[in-house]
């Protein structure tokens, strides 16, 4: 065992005992320097020995003073860095860790590079300090990885590296830019609260149980993607430009702040569940299901643009009502989940209940959002049927005669109903009017020739 010897530590041995202690191990060798003090060459003679295949390694409080190069080694049990220093350069490229490992609050002077490391058991990072870039590109976490309150203060990339269960980076915080893409998150994707003082790329990535980045803060670019899980966006905010991408996933925004342009884009059975207090001057919503999502919270609607979007429809069929117009007849039309709200076909939820003047407000200005004509025909129409209700019983009775005859002028189907009425109603008065002045005509009598 690499550890004290005698009360003294190893690097105040001198040269024969260090040489008894280092000639003593073997590959699978247990190693313990813990509060050691760690030059380059102890640490190459201890991994040496021990054929770079060490067995349960205890490095916690060591401090390391020159690089610390760990490259290719094996750890065949548990190892822990735990509130470790590294003055210099410290490089796991390659290593393998059967076991768990841990780096809890290990601080990193200077660059950090596990690049293609591999952890069979847990690893942690909480509450590490790396003081340039931090490199995990390539690596393959088997189990959970946790780097919550981790300060990242230099570039940081995670690209192409596979988290085979939960990986959790709440409060972390990245100083520069920070990579994922093409990262694989079998688990879940934790940022909660955290804090990325630049670029943030999560994309393309693959999160497939839940990604979470709840109160993060953005302060230049975001771009993430997300596949067949829920993707929780609340009280996000962007400085920057958003991009998001969703394939058969589900996004909630409730409460995000976006300062930059916003793109949200869909595919398959992609859906956004909430934009209730959103505040973003431009949000583009691309092919994405918005029949629960409810609209009339988002602070700017206006800055709302909705290409190949599906909203709720009404019902079909004819039903009676004690005020004017006394009998309706509901034609299909594509609406926003707040008049389902206000109508009581779906539940209110968390916010207040919508009002006939703020859904004919909301309709008025998302007609012109949205991209297709028979859409924004199906949201004037709502407008003047919210205007009609809110209405004066004499504007109610005209605006009701209005939607009888015509549908406010946008279902000429109904005008031709009522043309086909009256030209009917019309010719059958006709007829009826010349058969009975027919029956009432006097007769003339025949005037015969005489013989």
């Amino acid at each position: 065992m690499a550890q004290r010897s005698r009360g003294r530590c190893l690097a105040h041995l001198d040269s024969g005992g260090l040489d008894e202690v280092i000639g003593a191990l073997r590959p699978g060798s247990a190693v313990d320097l813990r509060g050691t003090l760690v030059e380059d060459a102890l640490l190459e003679r201890i991994l040496a020995a021990t054929g770079r295949r060490p067995g349960r390694a205890r490095f916690d409080r060591a401090v390391f003073s020159g690089p610390a190069l760990f490259n290719g080694v094996v750890f065949l049990a548990d190892a822990t860095f735990d509130r470790s220093v590294f003055h210099h350069l410290a490089s796991f490229l390659g290593t393998r860790f059967d076991g768990n490992a841990s780096f809890r609050e290990a601080r990193f002077a200077r660059e950090l590079s596990l690049h293609q490391v591999a952890v069979g058991g847990h690893a942690a990072f909480d509450r590490m300090t790396v003081g340039s870039d931090a490199l995990f590109s390539s690596a393959a976490f088997d189990r959970t990885a946790s780097f919550e309150s981790a300060d990242l203060q230099g570039f940081t990339t995670f690209d192409d590296a596979r988290f085979g269960r939960d990986a959790a980076f709440r409060g972390c915080r990245f100083g520069r830019a920070a990579s994922f893409r093409r990262t694989g998150f079998a688990g879940r994707a934790g940022f909660e609260a955290a804090r990325f003082a630049a670029a943030a790329y999560l994309a393309p990535a693959a999160a497939r149980r839940h990604l979470a980045l709840t109160d993060a803060q953005v302060g230049a670019r975001l771009v993430l993607s997300a596949e067949g899980c829920p993707v929780d966006l609340r009280r996000l905010s962007v400085a920057g430009p958003l991009t998001v991408r969703l394939r058969n996933a589900q996004a909630a925004l409730d409460g995000a702040s976006l300062r930059g342009p916003a793109a949200l884009t869909g595919q398959g059975s992609s859906r956004v569940t909430s934009l209730s207090g959103v505040d973003a001057a431009s949000l583009h919503l691309s092919g994405v299901d918005l029949s629960t999502c409810r609209l009339a919270d988002v602070r700017r609607p206006e800055g709302l643009r909705l290409t190949g979007c599906t909203f709720a429809r009404t019902p079909h069929g004819v039903r009676f009502a004690w005020r004017w117009p006394p009998l309706r007849w509901w034609s299909p039309r594509q609406a926003l989940a707040d008049e389902h709200v206000w109508r009581g076909w779906a539940q209110a939820g968390d916010g207040p209940p919508p009002t006939p003047h703020g859904l004919a407000v909301l309709y008025s200005r998302l007609r012109t959002a949205v991209d297709d004509q028979s859409t924004a025909a199906d949201f004037h129409f709502a407008a003047l049927e919210m205007r009609r209700i809110t209405s004066g019983p004499a504007r109610r009775w005209l605006l009701g005669l209005a939607w009888a005859l015509g549908g406010y002028g946008l279902r000429m189907g109904r005008a031709l109903v009522w043309s086909a009425v009256v030209t009917a109603l019309v010719a059958a008065g006709l007829l009826a009017s010349s058969a009975s002045h027919a029956a009432h005509r006097a007769p003339v009598p025949a005037v015969r020739p005489s013989r």
